[in-house]
């Protein structure tokens, strides 16, 4: 049934960043009669979303998230081709693996996170191990980096998108469903749960408008990060590489058209002015240290935002009686948001929740 201008939506999504789209989206095709009320407009241009590297990592992210993070990578590994395939432009995806490389002076450090990544392997055992490399099969894997680097680890399997892309297919998903009837899309129109009952009618409420959720969850903080974006057609890496860092890891993710993302810094502030010049030389050092053939790049972008992070840095769920909120997705948005739309819609569907127990996801039930 076509939603009419009076008529009432089944699901009232709140939010348009990575989790909203996916989820009016989904819900959409499955028959749900959806209104989706963004704060800002179309382009995401306030969405954490918007400022990502989007590398699908889950062996990688052990080496800082607790297993629960890598059972929903590895769920979004296998989620994220399907459902790329469904929408009607193509977004760029990529799954040759991770490639982590160290200086001599951070031989202990590697050694310490190969252990890790090792104890997770054995932990989830569908999870492929990482793969020791000499400095003759690095050359064959990166030829980018030959002669650079004495050994590396390959995390296979793991992989990456392009996130702009992606939120640019998903928006033109949406008003295709729009213009079908089943979607009406509200940009520039805030609301909370309370608000979009109040003119919505008896849907279910889904929040997933992040920190703009804080009154309704107010364990939520905000976690800055930072991301550069270089031009650097002269610099061909075959895969998202991890350099690192006496600070934090350094990663930098090749996307189409010649372009780099360099991220990201993890700083506990909900800051959103611009970089700080500390931050910028200590992205760009780490990239011209990776390949100093990157001097030669052009910054195209160096973008802030800040990420909705919980106490425990896991992202959660929390049943009210309005409907469901999803947040907390950190630094793990892309990583875990196939993971939280099944587990949503499996509950929007059915009222259980199988696939969150099965992959440990948090969930809160309030009365």
């Amino acid at each position: 049934m076509a939603l009419s201008p009076g008529a009432r939506a089944d699901a009232l999504v709140l939010g348009a960043g990575l989790m909203g789209r996916l989820l009016a989206w989904e819900l959409a095709r499955r028959g749900w009669r959806v209104d989706l009320y963004e704060a800002g407009s179309a382009q995401a241009e306030g969405a954490a979303a918007r400022v990502a590297a989007a590398m699908l990592a889950p062996l990688a992210e052990s080496a800082l998230a607790e297993l629960p993070v890598v059972r929903m990578g590895l769920h979004g590994l296998q989620r994220w081709p399907q459902l790329l395939a469904a929408l009607p432009a193509p977004v760029y995806f990529q799954q040759q693996g991770t490639l982590l490389v160290w200086h001599r002076q951070d031989a202990a450090e590697a050694q310490r996170l190969a252990a890790i990544f090792a104890r997770t392997a054995a932990a989830l055992p569908a999870l492929a191990p990482a793969q020791p490399l000499d400095a003759a099969a690095l050359a064959a894997a990166e030829p980018a980096l030959a002669g650079r680097y004495a050994c590396g680890l390959l995390l296979p399997g793991e992989g990456q998108l392009d996130n702009r892309a992606l939120l640019d297919a998903l928006l033109l998903a949406l008003q295709a469903q729009a213009a079908a009837g089943r979607v009406r899309l509200h940009w520039h129109s805030p609301r909370t749960p309370a608000q979009a009952l109040a003119e919505g009618g008896a849907g279910r409420v889904f929040d997933c408008r992040g920190l703009g959720a804080r009154a309704q969850w107010p364990q939520l903080r905000g976690v800055r990060g930072e991301v550069v974006r270089l031009h650097a057609p002269g610099v061909v890496l075959q895969r998202p590489t991890r350099l690192l860092h006496p600070r934090y890891p350094i990663y930098l993710a090749p996307k189409p058209a010649g372009l780099v993302v360099v991220g990201a810094t993890e700083i506990e502030s909900e800051d959103l002015s611009p970089a700080s010049v500390r931050s910028v030389l200590e992205l760009l050092g780490a990239a011209y240290a990776l390949h100093p053939g990157l001097a030669e790049a052009r910054i195209v972008e160096i973008a802030t935002q800040a990420r909705p992070a919980l106490p425990d840095n896991l992202p959660a769920l929390a049943i009210d009686a309005c409907g469901l909120r999803v947040n907390g997705l950190y630094r793990h948005g892309y990583l875990v948001a196939p993971a939280l739309l099944d587990a949503v819609v499996e509950w929007a569907e059915t009222g259980r929740l199988a696939l969150a127990q099965m992959l440990g996801l948090p969930v809160q039930a309030e009365t």
